[in-house]
Formats: C-alpha cells, structure tokens, sequence
C-alpha cells in the first residue's frame, strides 16, 4: 500500500509529481538542497526534508541521505522524476532491497536499456527495425574500418553507456575514422566512466520520433502515441509537440507495435519512451529507450487526456491499465517550448542570475509547469531548465497561434531564455510547414535571428522614414492619372 510518496527531485518536475500524488489523496515529501531554500517544490509538498548542500553528489545524488529520508518520514515510496536517480538501476535495487516501492521500472530493465549494446541484444529477437552496425563494442581500429566498409559511410560512432549526445562522432569518410573514434572513446571515458563504443549507420536528416508507451505488472502493454523531438540542440531538445507532424495512421501503427515489443524485450513496468529515428522515405529504427518518465511527458497528457504520473503510481501499486490500445484516441495537438535559462544569441550557453521578472499569463490552452518564482536565484548547480510552457489546441495551428501568444505575454528578466527561440521556430516555414528534422538549428537558426521585436520595427520604421525622405529628393510632379 503506497500512502506517502517521496519525490526524489526538485525543479518543475517535482512540483509536477506533488500535484499527481497529492490529486489521488496521498502525501507528498519534497526533498530539497541548501540551494532550493523556499523552492516552490519543497513549499508545495506535505512536508520537506533539506537533504544536503548544493552540490548533487551531497544531496539529490546521494543514494544514503534519500533513502534514509524516505524511512525517516516513514515513506512508502519514492519517485525519482527524470535525471539525478531516475536511471540508475542499482538505486533502484536499493530502494527495492530497503522495503520501499520505487515508482519506475525494475532495476532490471533501466540496467538493460542503460546500456545501448544491451538494448540492442535484446531487442534483436523482437523484430523492431535497427541501424545497420555492430552490436559489440569496437576492440580496434581494424575492426571499425571492416564495419565502415560494409555498411559504408558516413557512420556514426557512440558510447555505449552513454547520452546527450556525449561520446557521439560522425565520420564521413574512412580517413577521419581513426581520430573520431579515438576521441568518441576519451570523451565516452571522461563522461561516463566507459569507453566502450559502438558503430551504426548514419542518417543525414532524420527526425527525432519517440512512442510514449505504460506496461503494468500483469503483461499488459501500450502506446500512448508519439512526440517529435527533432528541435534540438547540443543533441538535446528544445522543442517537442504532438502527434508528429504528417504521421500516416499506418505508421503510428507500426511504429507503435515497435514500441511495445521493446517494452516486452525488457520485462518493462512502468510509462517509459521507446525513441526512433524515421528517415525521409518514412522507414524508422530504434534508438533507444529512456527508462523513465520524460520532460516532454505533457504534450502527450494533452492530447491523450491522462495524467502519467498517477499511471506511473498506480501501475507501481500492482494495477492493472485501466485501458486497452482501441480506448485511445488523440484529442487535438500539443506544443512545448522548454524555457531554459540559456542564450539563444551566444550558442544556448547558460545565463546565470535572479529571475528579477518571471510570469505567465495563462490563456486558453495554455499549461505551465516550473518550479521557480520570480525573486529566486538560478543555480549554477543545476540543470537550467526553468519551465516547460505548453499549448494545446483542436489542431496544430491553434497550438502554435497560442504558443506563440504565451511567449509573447511573457515576462523574464534577469537571465536570458529560449522564449525567443521559441518565438523564432513558431515563425518558421519549416516548422508552420511540419517540414523540418533534427538539423533544424544548424540549418536554419543564427543568434542574429533573435533581434528583439520591438528594435526589429524601430529598425523597420527608421529605413522607410529613411527611404521616403530620400524619395522626396528626386520626386517629379506627377500629371492628373484619374481617367486612365
């Protein structure tokens, strides 16, 4: 029986689980470091536990100081959100072995899908489409060169253990495969504590397709749709929206089906997201799972009316799904813009300060979620995520009209943000167009693009005032033109 829940994170996603668990009449603990003093998450909960300084290993890392916190407070069980604990399959044994429910998968299933060369294994027998590659680590420079000429170039190198777009290197041709795995497996060591890599085919321009999928623990499975997240940066998101632009109910089928048998490859309880690459002529492959929930989680809450934070704990109590696939159905489309601390205009680097203005107003549609407050402080500790803003309306050009209508009526002052950025792609051709992938930024972003609105009209205003003036000099009396 699950009566208190302690949410093992802070920020937006905290404040997010706290309203789930305490909407199904259970208590919340909110955990919190030195740092996030006041945080709205830890004044949104039923009770708060400071659980150690700034820094992450001494507090939403330390595995001790959580799990004693949750037998202190005489929790049932903890819920990690994303990032920090959420995918470490040994905290998870360890909750588990303390008596504690861990609202996730088993540490079975996040060890399996952590590792990308253990997910390829054992997906393998479930025929879901894969890239063409090894599914070994590469020993040598010998053997990578055999790889390369027989599923040709260019190639991607990756780190097994790894994500975020860290220990990943495209090679192009055979002359720079040395050097580019060479450095994928220093950087996969210095990020990850592993070396290990791996070779797979390259696509040139695909997009960025993931199936959110909910398993219970009786054997039941399904898809809750897909989420395009081929707005990226640094090979992180920055945008996503559902349903996928031009998706064919045929290929959500397929893509769907997929989905699900990667879930029963690994045994998976839980809401987890099965990510795919789809190429121009509509082919996909798996990528990857991420064993948790994801930050993107609200676009599908909109469209597919449900809350998978109350799956997630139910489906952790031992029910069943209260739904079968045919119960679904998508209602309208949904956009999020992640409002990160960071400067679009210097290479989304992260903007550190007070948030001396930071509001919203809320329209028709409109969701946001955060965890700050106007006032508070952005930490260099921790990621710069400030808020996710989210539009949903009866089809996609709604939700962008009203996306864009949300960034418009927003106030931040003392950091810099991406709502410009957002503003930006929602301008777009190729997003309005539904036409873009996942070098959308690289192909068609430049930090010159965000000059202000209000100095754009300024600007636009003094050239003609400019360009009249100077058409004044030269004007020629004009003869009366009104009977031609």
């Amino acid at each position: 029986m699950i009566k208190k829940i302690v949410v093992a994170n802070r920020g937006e996603i905290a404040c997010r689980i706290i309203r789930s668990v305490q909407k199904m009449g259970l208590k919340a603990v909110a955990l919190y470091s030195e740092a996030d003093v006041g945080a709205p998450h830890a004044l949104a909960a039923d009770e708060a536990v400071l659980i150690g300084p700034a820094l992450v290993a001494h507090s939403y890392l330390d595995q001790d100081r959580v799990i004693q916190a949750a037998h202190d407070m005489g929790a049932d069980a903890i819920h990690p959100g994303y990032g920090f604990l959420s995918e470490n399959a040994t905290f998870a044994k360890r909750v588990r072995d303390e008596g504690l429910t861990f609202i996730g998968p088993t540490p079975e299933a996040i060890e399996t899908m952590g590792d990308k060369l253990a997910a390829k294994a054992a997906v393998a027998g479930y025929d879901v489409p894969m890239l063409g590659g090894t599914d070994k680590s590469i020993e040598s420079l010998e053997v990578a060169r055999e790889v390369g000429d027989q599923i040709g170039y260019p190639l991607l190198i990756k780190a097994a253990a790894g994500g975020g777009g860290k220990g990943m290197r495209i090679v192009r041709d055979a002359t720079e495969l040395e050097e580019q795995l060479q450095r994928a497996k220093s950087e996969a060591k210095a990020s990850f504590g592993n070396d290990m890599v791996f070779i797979e085919k390259y696509l040139e321009a695909p997009r960025h397709i993931e199936m959110q999928i909910l398993a219970d623990n009786h054997g039941n499975v399904i898809h809750v749709f897909e989420r395009e997240c081929s707005i990226q940066r640094r090979h992180q998101k920055v945008m996503e929206e559902a349903p996928a632009s031009g998706m064919t109910p045929e290929l959500r089928t397929a893509m769907g089906e997929a989905a699900v048998q990667v879930a029963r490859s690994c045994a998976y309880q839980g809401a987890g997201t099965v990510e795919f690459l789809l190429d121009h002529d509509n082919t996909f492959f798996f990528l990857e799972m991420n064993t948790r929930l994801q930050v993107e989680h609200p676009v599908t809450e909109m469209i597919a009316g449900l809350d998978l934070v109350e799956e997630q704990i139910r489906i952790a109590r031992g029910e069943r799904l209260r739904w079968q696939q045919e119960d679904l159905n998508i209602k309208g489309h949904a956009i999020e813009l992640r409002v990160y601390a960071e400067d679009p205009e210097n290479d989304f680097l992260p903007s550190i300060g007070s948030l001396d203005r930071f509001r919203f107003a809320l329209g028709e549609g409109i969701r946001l979620d955060s965890g700050y407050r106007e006032g508070m402080l952005v930490p260099l500790e921790y990621d710069p995520l400030l808020a996710k803003l989210i539009a949903h309306g009866p089809d996609r050009m709604t939700a962008v009209r009203r996306l864009r209508s949300a960034i418009a009526s927003a106030e931040i002052a003392g950091v810099r943000s991406t709502l410009s950025f957002g503003d930006f792609v929602c301008r777009h051709p190729a997003f309005v167009q539904g036409a873009y992938d996942t070098h959308f930024v690289s192909s068609h972003f430049s930090g010159e693009d965000l000059v202000p609105p209000d100095l754009q009209k300024s600007v636009a205003k003094a050239a003609l005032f400019l360009y009249l003036k100077e058409l004044e000099r030269f004007r020629i009396p004009s003869t009366d033109s009104s009977n031609e």
